[in-house]
């Protein structure tokens, strides 16, 4: 693993060359790219209100601990001089829409997460340049030249390393994964970095005495299947490092969602209705992040005995906002209160989606954590 060494010998062996691009504290870095004033202190976008929630933090804030969907009242708990400013999607998209321009430039093998993020094959790249290392030191070079912004980028021969590579120099960072480095990097890793494994499951892991990718990978299939379920075949992969998954340039997402486990059980109407709006605030996030426009909402909620409980609402037309969103959302908990028996979850969820999905940051059960 180094910023210098190419993946590309790869190619021989029928590999692909994959890069993951990943813009450093995007919306806070645009803010202060934009207003000099913010450069160099701790930033938070989002609302500062006692409902608000944290969309995005500057680095110089998340020294002080303050991270994305955390509610605003913690983060300047955290860290009394956070200076909040509120989002500006529009100016996001256009920096993004710069992004993209510059890995088509070089591929059409462009697979969005989100705004700020991308899978790119370049295995066959445009310019014939051949060597993915070089591509991706063009590419985060093009990117500061035109947008002023620092990019980090992972390099290796599948889409699940090369996100983990693209994390591990940040911020303004490369790394390289080589063909036949894969396995040993995965396993030197805490399984908290492994894409899809959240506090809950890191709490699982240590308790079965799981602490970093070794661990996991001396585990086999059928231990992983009778502790982890259907979550077993992913953990049992991505330990060895193997993902077969292809960049898709053109994929529709089914849909974009957020849920929420409490520390301790809800069950009266001002506690869920308080719980469910900052709900609305993260998951409209996640929405605008993906760029998505759907026509139901659900409401998800598990009760103290473990079933779990829904409610949807379609509507005739794409949601367009998030007043729209929030309301929908109010009007089905509203519908179902009083709960018959407290609950441990609520989560919500945008689906019927009408456009091709730029996927955001997702679990393998297509749901975002929001703790």
């Amino acid at each position: 693993m180094s910023e210098t060494d190419d993946s590309d010998e790869g190619e021989a062996d029928g590999l692909r060359k994959i890069i993951h691009v990943d813009m450093d504290a995007f919306f806070a870095s645009v803010e202060q790219r934009d207003n000099p004033d913010l450069r160099g202190k701790p930033v938070a976008v989002g609302g500062s209100s006692g409902r608000g929630v944290v969309a995005a933090a500057s680095y110089e804030a998340r020294k002080f601990g303050v991270r994305s969907a955390m509610p605003s009242v913690t983060a300047k708990r955290k860290c009394p001089d956070l200076i909040f400013v509120k989002s500006r999607f529009d100016a996001y998209r256009e920096v993004s829409q710069q992004i993209r321009a510059i890995f088509r430039h070089h591929t059409d093998l462009v697979e969005p997460l989100s705004l700020d993020e991308a899978y790119l094959d370049v295995t066959e790249d445009k310019l014939g340049i051949g060597s993915a290392t070089r591509i991706a030191e063009l590419i985060r070079q093009e990117i500061k030249a035109k947008t002023k912004l620092t990019a980090s980028a992972g390099v290796s021969y599948n889409k699940f390393l090369a996100k983990l590579a693209s994390d591990q120099n940040k911020p303004d960072g490369m790394c390289v994964i080589r063909p036949g480095q894969g396995a040993d990097f995965v396993q030197s890793l805490p399984v908290r970095r492994f894409h899809g494994v959240g506090p809950k499951a890191e709490e699982k892991m240590g308790r079965l005495g799981i602490a970093t990718g070794a661990d996991l990978a001396a585990k086999d299939i059928e231990w992983l299947r009778a502790h982890f379920g259907s979550f077993a075949d992913y953990l049992y992969r991505a330990a060895r490092g193997i993902d077969l998954r292809p960049v898709r340039s053109s994929r529709i997402r089914k849909s974009v969602g957020g849920e929420r486990t409490f520390s301790r059980d809800l069950s009266s109407g001002s506690e869920l209705r308080e719980t469910l709006e900052d709900i609305i605030e993260i998951v409209w996030g996640y929405i605008e992040r993906a760029e998505a426009k759907g026509r139901t909402v659900t409401l998800k909620m598990k009760y103290t005995d473990f079933q779990i409980f829904s409610r949807a609402k379609t509507l005739d037309q794409p949601i367009a906002s998030k007043d729209e969103f929030a309301e929908v959302s109010r009007v089905l908990l509203e519908e179902v209160l009083p709960l018959p028996m407290p609950i441990r979850l609520m989560g919500l969820t945008l689906s019927k989606l009408e456009r091709d999905g730029e996927e955001p940051p997702k679990r393998p059960d297509a749901q975002l954590s929001l703790l």
